[in-house]
């Protein structure tokens, strides 16, 4: 008996031995987007993931990586917060606030989008801000758009952040809606440089509405290596 039960004891050893110790559950790394989607819960996370995947597919790519990423959501109406401005190094929300669109796009609503010259509409897209400037509209910041025939015709269109008059809940409360620019996605002047320092010198803005083609084709959002990076190195000026 006491030799069965050594053996026994011995056979159950050796399988403790040789079983594998149980796996802890893993935990699953906390994404940029998650992050950015935590910060702003406002902010439908199917907008947010376009405009990091559009900005990461960028800088994968050659773009040079960016401080901060303003996100518009044009689905929103003019009377909502629908502008988002991050600081990606520091993780955090700068601002939630009012963004106007372009006279032709919609009334309220934003509902056509443009990259043609006079066409006084918004342009959708990944776009690289550049420098600033005192202009008729006061302090503003140049715009360049990155994707070809979607935005690209922003700097020669004069699409740039300024702040306006119209772009205040006193106009939203006399009128049913902010005013309109003629296709910049124009801001409050009492944050407007804020807002304007903040992007200055190569960050990201990325404007969003569900156009299906636009949505389809991007680029940058469906990240076409060869295509992006023979955007990005058209893009660079000749040495």
């Amino acid at each position: 008996m006491f030799a069965y039960f050594r053996r026994f004891c011995l056979a159950v050893g050796l399988f403790a031995v040789a079983a594998p110790a149980l796996a802890a559950p893993s935990v699953a790394a906390v994404t940029p987007l998650d992050k950015l989607a935590h910060l702003a819960p406002g902010l439908q996370r199917q907008v947010l993931a376009h405009a990091v995947a559009a900005m990461e597919c960028a800088v994968r790519h050659g773009a040079a990586p960016a401080q901060r990423l303003a996100v518009i959501d044009y689905s929103l109406p003019s009377t909502e917060q629908r502008l988002w401005l991050f600081d990606l190094k520091r993780n955090r929300l700068l601002l939630k606030d009012y963004v106007a669109h372009g006279q032709r796009t919609g009334e309220n609503f934003a509902e056509q989008f443009s990259n043609r010259l006079g066409s006084h509409q918004s342009s959708l897209g990944l776009f690289r801000t550049a420098e600033s400037y005192h202009g008729k509209h006061g302090y503003s910041l140049r715009m360049d758009g990155m994707e070809p025939g979607v935005n690209d015709r922003a700097r020669e269109r004069a699409i740039v952040i300024h702040g306006a008059d119209y772009v205040d809940p006193a106009w939203i409360e006399r009128h049913g809606r902010l005013g309109r620019s003629q296709g910049c996605p124009a801001v409050r002047r009492e944050v407007a440089q804020m807002v304007v320092d903040e992007l200055k010198g190569g960050q990201f803005m990325f404007a969003w509405y569900p156009d299906q083609h636009w949505l389809r084709s991007s680029a940058f959002i469906n990240c076409d290596a060869k295509q992006v990076a023979g955007i990005l190195a058209a893009s660079q000026p000749e040495s």
